[in-house]
């Protein structure tokens, strides 16, 4: 497998211009970047980021995505090309939907693997922060998680088991704030998840975080013939990339992972988001080319992966697993096994 790469841009006004088969980068009327097309995979572009038709004509042609976010990384839009991949597979996707005991074994794997990843995030801090109350504090936490766990089997239809999902992540968010540097919580203070907009730094930090995962797992799917509208554990609705969000939910963890090494290390500071009118918190341009660069160099650690006995790098993980995903709704005796780190 190939880790090709996403194009991300943050600056507002920057122009995408064709040239050749070459996207160039201009912003002030001046080439600040050329890249080769056939080295993308995606081009997503935060907020006002100016593109020719030209381009857009050449990425439809090259099965390059284009995907459009605004400034907090929410989903606006998504220019594909024709309609391709293995309409055999996704004949099956729409049936398996059909199935109220698929339906419920794929959801529940979901959540069990976004558990299993929020109570390692939540087991580690314990072990790392320095005060006793803290760590007793987080143990509580990693073990509210873990019941949470066990009573994954017993839910008997979709609304409990959402309604235990939604559960554990309020445990889970309740208790992330200890894992934050004591120096940096004032600045990164989080009462729970907030989105639309989100309304302190640490809540825009992963939308942000949240959004590049969402769309990396898009790309997964698609790329494995698999449509990302039509998911197990996210209800149906018009424009929802359902399947990508049940995908991504295992993922959610490590992008909290990495805000935090972001808070801790000092990498982002108060100023490098901006306070909006009406409540809304949004990273500013330089911050967000920061957050994208490392973003893009954490994909490129090697994870052990066991269900390969192998290292792989981490951006490729969501292509493994939407194969895995695809594996599973063809083959009964296979059943979806969600990414568990370490």
């Amino acid at each position: 497998m190939q880790l090709l790469n996403t194009l991300y841009l943050t600056t507002p006004e920057t122009y995408l211009r064709l040239d050749n088969d070459t996207l160039r980068v201009e912003l002030e009327r001046e080439t600040r970047l050329r890249v080769p097309l056939h080295h993308l995979s995606a081009v997503v572009c935060f907020g006002h980021v100016n593109l020719s038709a030209p381009l857009m004509h050449r990425l439809a042609d090259g099965g390059i995505a284009l995907v459009l976010l605004d400034d907090n990384g929410r989903f606006k839009a998504r220019l594909e090309g024709a309609v391709g991949g293995n309409v055999l597979l996704r004949q099956t996707q729409f049936q398996r939907i059909a199935d109220p005991t698929f339906t419920l074994d794929m959801a529940r794997a979901c959540v069990a693997g976004k558990i299993k990843n929020a109570r390692q995030v939540a087991q580690r801090g314990a072990r790392e922060v320095k005060s006793e109350d803290e760590a007793k504090a987080l143990a509580r936490v990693a073990d509210d998680l873990a019941a949470s766990l066990r009573a994954l089997p017993a839910a008997g239809n979709l609304d409990t088991l959402r309604g235990l999902e939604g559960e554990a992540a309020r445990q889970y968010f309740s208790g992330l704030n200890l894992l934050v540097r004591p120096d940096q919580r004032p600045a990164f203070a989080m009462d729970g998840r907030s989105r639309r907009p989100p309304r302190d730094r640490f809540n825009a930090l992963l939308s942000f975080l949240y959004a590049m995962w969402m769309n990396d797992c898009r790309s997964a799917l698609e790329a494995a013939g698999l449509d990302p509208q039509v998911g197990f554990l996210h209800a149906l609705r018009p424009g929802r990339a359902a399947l990508a969000l049940d995908l991504m939910e295992e993922f959610r963890p490590w992008a909290d992972r990495l805000a935090l090494t972001l808070i801790n290390r000092g990498q982002l500071a108060a100023d490098d988001f901006a306070l909006r009118e009406g409540g809304g918190v949004s990273l500013q341009p330089d911050a967000r080319k920061a957050v994208v660069m490392v973003y893009q160099e954490r994909k490129k650690d090697e994870i052990n992966y066991p269900l390969l006995a192998q290292s792989i790098p981490l951006g490729l993980v969501p292509l493994v697993q939407a194969r895995l995903l695809a594996r599973a709704l063809r083959d009964d005796a296979a059943p979806y096994v969600p990414f568990i780190g370490k």
